[in-house]
């Protein structure tokens, strides 16, 4: 299928192929024809599916259809997300896809001044891309109302509930207008979040992509049988090949991922780390430099992870196996995205041999054992 069949308007479709995509992914074409036609939406999907362009392409087309230009700007739709990374990446789609529209966007999130926010706030604004705190904040100060909200998007709902935001969230839902359309995506669909759209959505089309279970076929995957003291010497000797462009290595702790990060950069390897005790700032700064590489290695935690999107990204390494098999889908199809190539390489210590055993029942086949590096473990199996 192309872009095309989707009936989007022109101006959407030419900001589509300038960002050189042609064909839409599994879920661009199963949600955006089902938004265009008003119904409420709730989709299962990783990151990384193209699901936010899933929303944002109709949501453009329909607030550039319906907009009456003799009156003020009002926001009209609101997309909800976890952390500030996420907002602003979900921002950067929406100015993306809708820079041939006379659409104002902001974003708006904590840890910074509000001043810039409200400001843009008073010109009048159509799409507001926002974090649960510090919407509330400027809905409590009087800034922002939401009594013309026509579209709403919850996004990376599982990671909301996680980081505890459903009381935020139901109060901002109080706030909405009844009559809207409403968009959830979620990774899992866990009983909390079957729970949540039987409150939040009415008669949704359901779009439940892959199932995780299934790794990115582009993605070569191998493991390394190591003692846990040879990590960091085996991370370090992996690092010395050229074609590991770039690295984005997995730790279980944020202390864990701290000292992966200080034992590199005493081997002259630039990295660095985001995890959840990082000031905003800090994971802000760790990221732009990952993506315009002046750092080759980024060592992130799972939770801090979700939202990291680096186009071309050579390497997935595992420098931990983590505890949910799950969980090692989720991280390696960081890689092999958009038709690129990937590897995922993954260091296992005799005490994650239960996990290793985990993810080949999941994944229903063993991952390639490396033999003969120079840290291996004699007794592997």
């Amino acid at each position: 299928m192309k872009f095309e069949q989707l009936n989007l308007i022109d101006p959407l479709l030419q900001a589509i192929y300038k960002k050189g995509y042609l064909n839409p992914t599994p879920i661009q074409e199963k949600a955006i024809p089902s938004i265009l036609m008003g119904k409420d939406l709730f989709g299962v999907a990783q990151t990384g599916t193209g699901k936010t362009a899933a929303f944002a392409l109709p949501i453009l087309q329909m607030l550039t259809t319906e907009r009456d230009r003799t009156q003020r700007r009002v926001v009209r739709a609101l997309i909800l997300a976890p952390t500030r990374e996420l907002a602003s990446q979900i921002s950067q789609e929406f100015l993306t896809y809708g820079r041939n529209l006379n659409l104002r966007m902001l974003t708006v999130y904590g840890g910074v001044s509000q001043k810039p926010q409200t400001q843009a706030l008073s010109k009048g604004v159509d799409i507001l891309v926002a974090t649960p705190g510090r919407l509330l904040d400027l809905i409590q100060q009087r800034f922002i109302s939401l009594s013309n909200i026509e579209y709403f998007v919850l996004d990376e709902a599982d990671r909301m509930l996680d980081m505890g935001f459903i009381p935020d969230i139901k109060k901002i839902i109080s706030k909405l207008p009844a009559r809207k359309q409403t968009m959830m995506f979620s990774a899992t669909s866990t009983k909390e979040i079957m729970k949540l759209t039987e409150s939040l959505l009415e008669h949704p089309v359901r779009v439940n992509l892959a199932p995780i279970a299934s790794p990115p076929s582009l993605v070569s995957q191998k493991v390394y049988h190591v003692g846990q003291a040879d990590k960091k010497l085996l991370l370090a000797h992996l690092l010395q090949d050229d074609k590991v462009l770039q690295a984005l290595v997995f730790t279980r702790t944020k202390r864990g991922a701290d000292k992966v990060v200080k034992d590199l950069c005493r081997q002259g390897i630039k990295a660095d780390a985001i995890h959840g005790d990082k000031s905003q700032n800090a994971r802000e700064k760790a990221m732009k430099a990952f993506k315009n590489h002046s750092i080759r290695v980024l060592v992130a935690t799972d939770v801090a992870s979700r939202g990291i999107d680096v186009s071309k990204l050579s390497h997935v390494i595992n420098f931990e196996i983590p505890e949910e098999a799950e969980t090692y889908v989720h991280r390696i199809g960081r890689t092999g995205r958009a038709e690129q190539l990937g590897t995922a390489l993954s260091f296992c210590a005799s005490n994650e041999k239960g996990y290793l055993h985990n993810i080949h029942k999941l994944i229903k086949h063993n991952i390639d054992v490396v033999h003969g590096h120079p840290f291996s473990t004699h007794h592997q199996n």
